[in-house]
């Protein structure tokens, strides 16, 4: 078709593919790379060094608030991407007390807000622990947003900065000069 060109093909032959926020992907190509980049996100990554089944999950928030039921928004909250996770694993031959875990993400972008990366965080150890999960490594905290690949097969994954930036300073705004008080003024506002 005129006009029209193909992509490259990656300089590897590794085919990659992306994961969104709220996303869940597993694989047991070894030709598979899955990316993602991460702010105060956490990605999981799992894997069964036994069957050679491996995916990753992009969740924005550790769990839902107290009224929060909305299903179509669940696939946002860390609770609800592990178990997603998990199952897509094991529906793929994967066993649960073979199960490997690697975590990235979590940092605090914004000074002044809740620190809802280090929240991340702390799920995501707490929820491998509860369930068993060896964490073979991580990644998180920090002020930098991170890319990482990860080889499902494998359980090997890299993770790099992909920004940092130094902890914001807070702003120090100086009161307005005070007017000369005057006798017998008023000012109206």
């Amino acid at each position: 078709m005129p006009g029209v060109s193909a992509l490259p093909a990656p300089v590897d032959g590794l085919k990659r593919i992306t994961i969104m926020q709220g996303e869940t992907k597993v694989s047991d190509n070894p030709g598979v790379v899955m990316t993602t980049v991460l702010g105060s996100c956490i990605s999981a990554c799992l894997f069964d060094p036994v069957t050679r089944v491996g995916g990753l999950n992009h969740f924005l928030l550790a769990e839902p608030g107290s009224g929060d039921t909305d299903v179509r928004s669940l696939q946002r909250y860390g609770v609800y991407a592990m178990e997603v996770l998990i199952n897509a694993m094991m529906a793929m031959g994967a066993t649960r007390t073979n199960l490997k875990a690697r975590i990235y993400g979590g940092a605090s972008l914004r000074d002044g807000f809740r620190d809802i990366g280090a929240t991340n965080a702390l799920f995501a150890r707490r929820f491998l622990r509860d369930e068993r999960i060896a964490l073979v490594g991580e990644d998180v905290g920090g002020h930098g947003a991170r890319r990482v690949e990860f080889r499902p097969t494998l359980g090997l994954a890299r993770c790099r900065i992909a920004t940092d930036r130094p902890a914001e300073r807070p702003r120090i705004v100086a009161p307005p000069p005070a007017a000369a008080a005057s006798i017998g003024d008023v000012e109206f506002f």
